[in-house]
């Protein structure tokens, strides 16, 4: 079923969308939701979301390196999770001060944002400290490379080949799991 789904997709017949959403539906709000419980105002954009980033990527997935459900279960958890941080960005630019409900706010912002960086945490464990270091400031941080490599007095050449490697050791790490 999984060699037909990503033919038909990759061919951009709709029948394959039609196909994997019959066959991995629940598996993809599973994950959602395991990632976004506090946020299920935003559980069918981001599913949306999940099924384009399918659609549009399917030539990346290798079926050597790993199967389908597991390929499209990790688009799923980094959608979420995508989604998490875009939504903590919002909270960060909202004007709350002329709401009553600034302690809600800050709880349910405080609750994302260390649910986000545990997720990061998770994520980044495989990297040395100092690559780390430069993931959390690029990507989390939206630091430019020039920032940083003048920060840590390096080239920005050399910055985007250990963030290249990085991006590799990650890949490569959670195509196993």
């Amino acid at each position: 079923m999984d060699e037909k789904i990503y033919v038909l997709i990759k061919k951009r017949n709709e029948k394959g969308m039609e196909l994997l959403i019959d066959q991995y539906a629940p598996l993809i709000k599973a994950i959602v939701k395991k990632h976004m419980y506090n946020l299920s105002q935003y559980y069918e954009e981001c599913i949306s979301d999940v099924y384009l980033s399918i659609w549009d990527n399917i030539t990346s997935f290798d079926k050597k390196k790993n199967s389908l459900k597991n390929w499209i279960a990790a688009i799923s958890k980094y959608k979420a999770i995508d989604y998490k941080r875009k939504y903590l960005k919002t909270l960060n630019h909202m004007d709350i001060s002329d709401l009553n409900i600034e302690s809600d706010y800050k709880i349910e912002k405080e609750v994302l944002k260390n649910e986000l960086e545990d997720e990061i945490e998770e994520i980044l464990k495989c990297l040395n400290p100092f690559d780390k270091e430069l993931f959390i400031k690029i990507f989390v941080k939206e630091e430019s490379v020039k920032e940083v490599s003048k920060e840590f007095n390096i080239k920005p050449s050399l910055v985007y080949n250990r963030i290249s490697r990085g991006k590799n050791k990650i890949r490569r790490i959670f195509l196993k799991e």
